[in-house]
């Protein structure tokens, strides 16, 4: 590994583990309802959102409530996005006079947007206005962030108090998400992007001569601050169609930096804040040693398949010192891209600054691999945490079976219930990768979508519903997912992906709430040091990564071994 790439990779990481103990400390004083440095700033707005939803900032809800609050405010935020995607030709800020979204494109964008995936079958700057884009897109932005939060805080109290039957209240989780955690980091990263020189305007697009006499249009729009919220909520869709290698959303090496931080910050920030409300810190150091170990493997497979390259192009007098440079921007070259592959695949963000298509076989694997796990190592804002504590309540199950006792979690045991809601929950993934995978790879209206023939073909299948069940939102390129047969069947493994995990998590949380706490003993199995450590990864990879295997290995591992051996397809 060349010392640059070193020196950025550890940069990286060191910027993580700096920053996010002390956010999660924060965000803990937040969710307990305790003084920060921004209460004097943001309380009175805070009263005068439960004032005017007449809620109880003390309110609690049963988990059933909770779930209801939750499912109904998304079915809303849908309808409003839906809405303004199918109005956007009589609604203001349309300076380039753009067209209505057709039914089937609007449904499928509303749905990615309400349920944090963003995916895209669409080029921003060609299909959206900017009403569209502030108005729609970013609102959802930080509202969907702002859920996941919301959810991950509910499902973590019912783990770690001591009694009561309620876990929070919605609106003032998802009103303290959005106030003290979204606004102030969007802020501080917009001002960044626009020093930079993202556009933060509402200006026409621009004509230009190109060097060679061409005529082009430049697009502009408010882009700094929807790009803010797109990273540091794990959102992903871009303001311009090809996202973040495009110069107007990433033009610097400080920008890139800055940008694939806030992707990872959040999610990271919740195993303190795990802690912080558990009052043992060890509980929650421990689930963030375990994201961290399955991230650096992830990002040192991907590293190391796209840094060695194409084994059929090295065979060519090409110079591949660089690497596999396919697709990927000059200016971010190997380790930046694969850096940003396994961020945004690990964190539920779908935003590129390479084309994920033109990795190598196993380069383009990792990702897929890691939306196949449900994006829990470190995840979606909020929601990769609570997807975490699936796998959690799996360990100790599956802990208790080995040393033949009850399973115990925070001193609460672990039952039948638990755990059938657990299955539940992780049966979605393979529900919507696997089958509604398959239906596209068989039926006609499906198959027209696929552009390569082979295992890679198979691998856009693949990519691309493992992307939309795990509210990902990236894709490989050369997959037509603008259809009315995608724009529909992807819509469904998005919500799916969603609501079918949040439900189920909700539930477990409910029947925890008020479980009597145990005294450790001698047999208690601690959670907290290198072997749950071990074990919770082992658990991740056997039971949520092997249901996959049969699939990737005809797909990108058939890929793989056709190119070594001199096959392209």
């Amino acid at each position: 590994m060349p010392m640059t790439d070193l020196v950025q990779l550890a940069l990286f990481v060191v910027l993580i583990a700096a920053l996010a103990p002390p956010l999660g400390r924060y965000m803990a004083r937040v969710y307990q309802g305790e003084r920060t440095l921004l209460s004097p700033l943001f309380a009175p707005v805070e009263t005068a959102v439960c004032r005017l939803t007449g809620t109880r900032p003390d309110a609690d809800q049963h988990w059933t409530a909770y779930a209801f609050a939750v499912l109904a405010f998304n079915l809303t935020g849908f309808l409003v996005l839906f809405a303004i995607l199918r109005l956007q030709h009589l609604l203001p800020f349309n300076p380039q006079g753009l067209a209505p979204m057709n039914a089937d494109l609007a449904f499928n964008t509303a749905v990615s947007f309400m349920t944090n995936t963003n995916w895209q079958a669409y080029s921003g700057e060609a299909a959206l206005s900017y009403f569209s884009q502030m108005a729609g897109l970013t609102t959802q932005n930080f509202v969907s962030a702002g859920t996941g939060m919301a959810v991950a805080v509910a499902v973590i109290r019912g783990f770690v108090r001591r009694s009561g039957r309620g876990v929070g209240n919605f609106t003032v989780d998802l009103t303290r998400s959005v106030l003290y955690v979204l606004l102030p980091l969007a802020i501080v990263v917009t001002l960044i992007l626009i020093w930079q020189g993202v556009p933060q305007n509402l200006m026409a697009y621009v004509p230009a001569t190109t060097l060679e006499g061409g005529q082009q249009l430049i697009a502009q729009g408010p882009a700094a601050s929807q790009i803010a919220i797109k990273q540091l909520g794990t959102n992903g869709g871009g303001f311009f169609g090809v996202n973040s290698a495009y110069p107007y959303e990433n033009p610097t090496p400080l920008s890139n930096l800055v940008q694939v931080v806030s992707i990872l910050i959040i999610p990271a920030a919740f195993c303190f804040l795990y802690g912080r409300m558990a009052k043992d810190n060890r509980q929650g150091r421990a689930i963030f040693a375990a994201m961290g170990v399955m991230f650096l493997v992830a990002l040192g497979v991907t590293y190391g398949a796209e840094r060695a390259g194409n084994d059929l192009i090295a065979a060519l007098p090409v110079d591949q010192s660089a690497g596999n440079m396919e697709g990927k921007e000059v200016r971010f070259g190997v380790v930046n891209s694969a850096l940003w592959a396994v961020t945004t695949t690990a964190a539920s963000n779908g935003s590129v600054n390479a084309m994920h298509d033109s990795f190598t076989p196993v380069g383009g694997m990792v990702p897929m691999f890691l939306m196949q796990l449900g994006e829990i190592v470190f995840g979606g804002v909020g929601a990769g945490f609570y997807g975490m504590l699936l796998y959690v309540v799996l360990a100790v199950f599956l802990a208790g079976l080995m040393v033949g006792r009850t399973p115990e979690y925070l001193g609460k045991k672990i039952e039948a219930k638990e755990v059938k809601l657990g299955v539940l929950a992780l049966l979605s993934i393979p529900l919507g990768v696997l089958v509604l995978g398959a239906l596209s790879a068989v039926l006609p209206a499906g198959v027209a979508s696929v552009q390569d023939a082979g295992p890679h073909g198979l691998s856009e299948i693949l990519y691309a519903y493992s992307s939309a069940t795990g509210n990902n939102g990236s894709a490989f390129a050369g997959f037509g997912a603008g259809t009315l047969y995608q724009n529909t069947m992807l819509g469904i493994a998005m919500l799916l992906g969603r609501f079918a995990i949040i439900v189920p998590m909700l539930a477990v949380a409910g029947s925890l709430v008020g479980k009597k706490v145990h005294a450790e003993t001698a047999g208690t199995f601690p959670t907290h040091g290198p072997l749950f450590v071990g074990l919770l990864i082992g658990v991740i990879v056997i039971v949520g990564g092997l249901t996959f295997f049969p699939a990737l290995a005809l797909g990108p591992l058939a890929e793989h071994f056709a190119m070594t051996g001199g096959l392209a397809y």
